[in-house]
């Protein structure tokens, strides 16, 4: 009798330990703690840095036949180099500007995990791509541009592609933002650079469509988790639940 007690005393202990820390857990997301970008982006900075210098001739190729009949642009680099102000900005504005903590931690969270997701996928499967010209048919100040970039940044460690998860992304977080709901031409031409972008990969021939489509589907699947509350999920399968009991129901009368 004492040792049952004993061990419902040890369950009710063990059990009320989870809960307080699930609560402190849970008052994390109180608050922005706009730290959490620097140790973040220094660490994906570190491990982006490691999978280049763990590169060598062994790696996967991507392609697809599609790849073929994209044909080169230099103008799109325009649009991929606004990546990096257009993702730079959308994260100054959530973590400083806007006033909304939930919309915050859901930009950083999707961000984090698609960029923490391609740092493992690299790192076990080494993969490149071949696409990039190697004479081109044009000499103007946007196929300079490229040509900085195809020195500065290696056609290895492409899948998926961080510039078309996070431009989605922040596209998203741009878009369902409350506080720019009126702001419907901001709003319209984050959804067109967001676009741009995705292009601008493929244009370039700095990614494979294969790399593209990946992180669309890596978006549609963090969406879902970081945007569609708990509560809607439960209401969800708790309707297909009682839908399947009233089939079973109905088939056991006839």
């Amino acid at each position: 009798m004492n040792l049952t007690k004993y061990n419902i005393a040890g369950i009710d202990s063990k059990y009320s330990s989870g809960v307080k820390g699930l609560n402190r857990l849970t008052k994390i997301f109180e608050r922005k703690h706009q730290w959490f970008i620097i140790i973040y982006t220094v660490f994906y900075l570190l491990g982006f840095k490691l999978l280049e210098m763990k590169v060598n001739n062994r790696y996967y190729i991507i392609h697809m036949e599609l790849d073929d009949w994209i044909p080169f642009c230099e103008y799109f680099i325009i649009p991929y180099v606004l990546w990096f102000f257009y993702i730079a900005a959308a994260v100054a504005y959530f973590a400083l500007a806007n006033k909304n903590v939930k919309e915050y931690w859901q930009l950083i969270i999707s961000l984090g995990i698609g960029m923490t997701l391609f740092l493992v996928i690299s790192w076990i499967y080494p993969n490149g791509q071949e696409l990039r010209p190697v004479v081109f048919e044009r000499d103007n100040i946007f196929t300079d541009m490229v040509k900085m970039l195809y020195q500065m940044d290696t056609p290895t460690n492409i899948f998926p592609s961080i510039h078309v998860f996070n431009s989605v992304a922040v596209g998203i977080a741009i878009w369902k933002c409350e506080a720019l709901q009126k702001h419907w031409l901001l709003r319209r031409s984050a959804i067109v650079l967001s676009i741009l972008i995705v292009l601008s990969t493929m244009f370039l021939k700095q990614h494979s469509v294969w790399d593209v489509v990946c992180a669309l589907a890596l978006n549609a699947v963090v969406y879902i988790f970081v945007y569609i509350p708990g509560e809607q999920w439960a209401e969800f399968f708790g309707q297909r639940r009682r839908s399947k009991r009233l089939q079973k129901g109905l088939q056991d009368t006839i």
